[in-house]
């Protein structure tokens, strides 16, 4: 959790925060910091209606950026940049927002993570065409620096999310009995012998699941310990 000079954070933005679940939790551990969020859908306005959320700008931050410049200590964006057209203009936006010595925390997949090594096509994190840029720890460093922010911390374990391998055996059933037929954009549905095919394997891949299940959890103080992390953290402060 980020802390500035001064101790606890007064006002925090959480860009891309949905339904401020995130704001939400935080406040757990920061309650004498303000929350915000901002998003480009009506979720913000809900989040703030059940008091997840202090303000609640509906958006986009790129937009919005200079309107709101000068007023938090901190932005967060938690696997939010990989969504977005040009993550280099959402950067650039949080340094016009922030004021010298605010912090910028971001959260992003690792597609340098062994996971993906391991599991290629079928490694989650991908999630086309939701997920537009995966960017190395190594570009978003340099992008940072080149835009005016000192990269004061990184993590490649502690955002792990034990989901990789029991994801990658239900996409993989899932890509097998599917087919062509079955796709949004087309009106006829699957026939039914098709639709019996994918019940029976879904039914017969549960103990591949399990197993699978079994490996995230496991190993998921390897993804911690040992670099088997599927995203990373940096926190930057803008210095320039």
């Amino acid at each position: 959790m980020v802390h500035t000079a001064a101790g606890a954070p007064k006002r925090w933005l959480d860009v891309g925060t949905g339904h401020g679940h995130f704001p939400h939790d935080a406040k757990k551990i920061l309650p004498d910091t303000e929350f915000d969020g901002l998003d480009i859908t009506e979720g913000v306005h809900i989040g703030q209606k059940e008091g997840r959320i202090g303000s609640a700008y509906q958006g986009h931050f790129v937009e919005l950026a200079q309107e709101i410049a000068g007023q938090y200590d901190v932005i967060s964006m938690y696997h939010y940049l990989e969504h977005t057209l040009d993550p280099g203009k959402e950067i650039a936006a949080a340094h016009t927002a922030l004021p010298i010595g605010g912090y910028l925390s971001i959260e992003l997949p690792d597609p340098e993570s062994t996971w993906r090594r391991l599991l290629g096509r079928w490694w989650t994190p991908w999630l086309q065409p939701q997920h537009l840029h995966m960017m190395p720890l190594g570009n978003l460093r340099t992008r940072l620096e080149d835009l005016g922010f000192t990269v004061v911390a990184e993590q490649r374990g502690e955002p792990h999310i034990p989901t990789d391998a029991i994801s990658a055996v239900l996409l993989r059933v899932s890509a097998a009995t599917i087919g062509g037929e079955d796709l949004a954009w087309r009106p006829a549905p699957p026939p039914r012998w098709r639709t019996i095919l994918r019940k029976t394997a879904f039914i017969a891949s549960i103990p591949f699941a399990l197993t699978a299940l079994i490996i995230d959890r496991v190993s998921a103080p390897l993804g911690r310990d040992r670099g088997l992390s599927n995203a990373y953290r940096v926190l930057a402060q803008r210095t320039a």
